[in-house]
C-alpha cells in the first residue's frame, strides 16, 4: 500500500520542481527499538521515486557517526558540496512540509535569508547547534524548522536539527518541553514559538554572548 497518495504526487512534484541541484537523502535506521524507522524508509523511497534530482541511501545507525547522527530514525539531507541538515523521526503532518521545504532550500544553496540576518550570523564563530523540537500536528513547526535550517545553511558553524518530539520522549524531558515549537541552542535553554527572522536572529545571538546557550 502506497503513502503517498496519487494528488499529493503531483502536489510533490511541483514543489520539487523548485530544485536546481541534486540532493541525497541519507536514511539511518536499525532493525529494533525504533518503530517507525520502516515506515519512514517507505515514505523516504516514495518520495525519492519523484524526482530526478532526489536520491536515497540507507545506511545502519552504526554507521552514522560521521554524519553527526545520534538517534533513530534520522533522515539527512544533503548537497553534493557536503551541506547537511538533519530531521529525526518519520516526517508526518505538517513536518512531512518540513522535508519538502528542507530539499528545495538544499538543492538550491542559498539560505534566502534577509541581507540583515546575513551581515549578524557572519559574526557566528564558534559552533552553534540549534534543535527545532517539533510535533506532526503544529501547523507553526514548520516556519521554525525552515528558519533554523535556513541559519545552517548560511553560516557553515551552525548545525540545526528538527526533532520530532513524540518520538524521543527523553528528550522531551531533558528539555522540560511544554510546548512546540522549541528550539534549543547548544543543547542548554532555547526559545519558544516560531518567531520571524528580524526577532529570532538578534535574539539567538543575544543569547549566546550572555552565556545562555
Amino acid at each position: 500500500m502506497r503513502i503517498i497518495s496519487e494528488k499529493d504526487r503531483r502536489q510533490i512534484e511541483k514543489i520539487l520542481g523548485g530544485m536546481k541541484d541534486p540532493v541525497k537523502l541519507i536514511h539511518f535506521t536499525r532493525e529494533t527499538e525504533c518503530d517507525t524507522c520502516d515506515e519512514t524508509r517507505a515514505l523516504l523511497e516514495e518520495l525519492a521515486a519523484i524526482s530526478d534530482n532526489l536520491s536515497l541511501e540507507v545506511i545502519a545507525f552504526d554507521a552514522a557517526n560521521e554524519f553527526g547522527v545520534d538517534k533513530v530514525p534520522a533522515t539527512v539531507i544533503e548537497r553534493a558540496d557536503g551541506q547537511r541538515l538533519r530531521f529525526y523521526g518519520i516526517p508526518a503532518g505538517y513536518e512531512f512540509a518540513s522535508l519538502l521545504d528542507a530539499i528545495v532550500l538544499v538543492s538550491k544553496g542559498d539560505s534566502e535569508l534577509a541581507p540583515e540576518s546575513r551581515t549578524l550570523l557572519a559574526s557566528v564563530r564558534d559552533p552553534l547547534h540549534l534543535e527545532v523540537l517539533v510535533t506532526p500536528t503544529c501547523p507553526y513547526c514548520p516556519r521554525a524548522v525552515r528558519l533554523a535550517y535556513q541559519l545552517a545553511l548560511e553560516n557553515p558553524n551552525i548545525t540545526a536539527d528538527a526533532v520530532e518530539i513524540g518520538e524521543f520522549p527523553s528528550l522531551g524531558q531533558q528539555y522540560r518541553v511544554m510546548g512546540v515549537p522549541k528550539t534549543m541552542i547548544n543543547g542548554r535553554d532555547g526559545i519558544d514559538g516560531a518567531l520571524p527572522e528580524s526577532a529570532f536572529v538578534p535574539m539567538l545571538l543575544l543569547s549566546t554572548r550572555e552565556g545562555v546557550a
